[in-house]
């Protein structure tokens, strides 16, 4: 049993590529010296190219996994990527707070794939706020935060509303005014975090390797802006590992 780092938990898709989903946040983890343990909530057939197809995990079976793990290990934080549905997002997250209430959840809010395949639809905003209330953090894209709203407004307009319930970090990655710039929103602050790098390379699954790497900085006791900076440091080493869009993992 690890005695000098801190546990986290992904509950996530698996990627049978490793460049998102379980297999990069476990990897993310790792090099941030914490130590990760992985909840599958589905499986998928996918390169960092196509994505085929998803059969996701019976959701009974996924909670009685996070409650063997709770009952026996302490979790500082909690990741959870793709899940099928609100209920199915309602019920992790409802589970984690009555297991650990002071654990960490970050909702990297994926909701669909690169390649245009649905994982879920936002139809209740009512019910999307109530657990939002029981997370810490989000971290949408400029896409994917307009679908978070049935409003036709501004991506930085539903972020401020949205961080009255959860802190919100709106990623730059399709900023279409400021590529790369990414925006936390806390309530009643608004931070404007700036990348150092000018040239990097398209990846799959940056989005789970830069809330993994969050969920880590929170784990170590990182205050949440700390965390946020020193994750879009990490991932924008990792954006430049290399040319393909699978990338190379360093501390």
């Amino acid at each position: 049993m690890s005695t000098n780092r801190p546990f986290v938990l992904t509950i996530a898709g698996f990627d049978s590529s490793g460049g998102a989903g379980i297999l990069a946040d476990v990897k993310t983890f790792e090099q941030h010296r914490v130590y990760g343990f992985a909840v599958n909530t589905g499986n998928t057939i996918q390169t960092e190219n196509v994505f085929y197809e998803m059969q996701w995990t019976d959701l009974n079976f996924v909670l009685r996994s996070i409650q063997m793990l709770f009952k026996n290990y302490s979790i500082k934080a909690v990741k959870i990527g793709i899940v099928p549905s609100l209920d199915y997002l309602k019920e992790i997250v409802y589970t984690v707070k009555r297991l650990s209430p002071k654990t960490k959840i970050i909702w990297d809010t994926v909701l669909k794939s690169t390649t245009e395949f649905d994982f879920i639809n936002i139809k209740n905003q009512a019910f999307l706020i109530e657990i939002l209330k029981e997370i810490d953090l989000i971290t949408p894209n400029y896409n994917e935060i307009l679908q978070l709203s049935s409003e036709e407004i501004n991506a930085e307009t539903i972020a401020e509303i949205l961080s009255e319930y959860c802190a919100v970090l709106l990623k730059g990655g399709h900023n279409p005014d400021e590529f790369g710039v990414d925006y936390l929103y806390t309530g009643n602050k608004i931070f404007r975090l700036t990348p150092k790098e000018a040239l990097t390379f398209e990846k799959h699954g940056s989005g789970c390797v830069l809330s993994s790497a969050i969920t880590a900085n929170l784990a170590l006791e990182q205050h949440l802006k700390t965390a946020c900076i020193n994750a879009k440091n990490y991932i924008e080493t990792y954006l430049q590992s290399n040319q393909t869009k699978l990338g190379y993992h360093y501390v």
